[in-house]
């Protein structure tokens, strides 16, 4: 018995007829097609609501859409399961959120990580097969889609819920699968913070725990008696020029010893197609390196460390009104990002210690979190 687990599928742009229509051998390749077809059990992330009426929420970032006719070409591909624990379910709000749980039930796609409620969207999903008993339990960094007690959304994970999750559902189940939606975007391996949350993960009962929303292949970790996937990238979302989404890997599990294996992806115009052996042989070699690497003493602190310093510019430009300016956005655009790089440092060093204590100290960051929320 083999299950396959693929990442981020979206219906939406130049695919979107596609899926409406049923025809998802016009956008993934027979041999691609034929392989998922093949398997027992099929897991996907769905990384859009599936709806009819737009009703955007308030929120950085875009506000994904489908249509419910999309639901078509999710059945067809053979789907059995779908989290629906990430950051972009609630982009139409709850009507796009029920809409996208309506649709599902109608067809006979089990879902899980999302509700009415934090009990509810903490719910796993538990399948049976060749006398295994697999429990799936699907959760989501804190973005603009997770539940409250107010309205409906994503399940977080949360330290002080999420881990008794984990303990209570491996009493139930002889494997426990952990979908995180997570991680910092096109980054190859993990945070330190990332790490530690996924390895307790595991120590608390999970054998497999696959980090989603990278959109890029990451690294995998052994840990204790668990695996850890820090990024497998997209399944089938839009056209990008990115190199972190040209690539991508399914997940595919034996349930014979719950041995894992991967294999390879690439994007193909609208579609996507396994990738020939050479280039599968150099994705796999891609992702034993920095999965060699990452056992190295510091090497994870160090690496990201690196990556922050290449990325905080940006996060502190936004405090900046005058780089919203169109004149000074074309100067900036002419310098080579010159100005803003200035502007940028010139208030780090003024606000440094602001900051620091702004974002790390829990009671004043729930404090700001509030209030900017009170402001929407």
């Amino acid at each position: 018995m083999k299950i396959l687990i693929g990442a981020d599928i979206v219906p939406t742009g130049t695919n979107e007829n596609y899926f409406e229509n049923a025809q998802m051998e016009q956008i993934l390749e027979k041999p691609l097609y034929d392989l998922i077809k093949s398997v027992d059990y099929r897991i996907f992330n769905l990384e859009v609501p599936l709806t009819d009426k737009e009703t955007p929420i308030q929120k950085c970032g875009p506000n994904l859409i489908a249509s419910t006719k999309a639901i078509a070409g999710l059945k067809e591909l053979g789907i059995d399961f779908l989290t629906l624990a990430n950051n972009h379910i609630l982009d139409q709000g709850e009507q796009g959120l029920w809409s996208t749980v309506d649709l599902l039930a109608k067809v006979g796609i089990a879902h899980a990580g999302v509700g009415a409620s934090p009990e509810e969207a903490a719910q796993p999903h538990f399948v049976q097969l060749d006398g295994k008993v697999i429990g799936i339990y699907c959760c989501a960094e804190h973005e603009f889609s997770i539940v409250s007690d107010k309205h409906a959304g994503a399940n977080p994970f949360d330290p002080l819920e999420s881990l008794d999750h984990v303990v209570e559902l491996k009493k139930k189940c002889d494997y426990v699968i952990c979908l995180y939606h997570g991680g910092k975007e096109h980054y190859r391996y993990p945070s330190p913070g990332l790490q530690k949350t996924c390895r307790k993960i595991v120590e608390k009962g999970a054998d497999l725990v696959i980090c989603q929303h990278s959109h890029c292949i990451g690294c995998e970790e052994k840990w204790q008696n668990g695996t850890i996937i820090y990024g497998q990238g997209n399944f089938l979302f839009d056209h990008s020029k990115s190199e972190f989404w040209q690539t991508s890997v399914l997940v595919q599990l034996d349930l014979i010893d719950f041995t894992i294996s991967y294999i390879p992806i690439l994007k193909n115009g609208k579609g996507v197609k396994l990738a020939d052996s050479d280039v599968a042989q150099n994705i796999i070699s891609d992702m034993r390196t920095r999965s060699k690497q990452i056992l190295k003493q510091n090497f994870i602190e160090e690496e990201y460390t690196s990556f922050a310093k290449t990325m905080i510019n940006g996060y502190f430009l936004r405090d900046s009104i005058l780089m919203h300016t169109l004149p000074l956005r074309i100067l900036n655009k002419l310098s080579g990002n010159l100005i803003s790089y200035c502007l940028a440092r010139q208030r780090i060093k003024r606000y440094k210690l602001t900051y620091v204590n702004q974002y790390e100290c829990e009671a004043h960051r729930e404090l700001i979190l509030k209030a900017l929320s009170d402001e929407l």
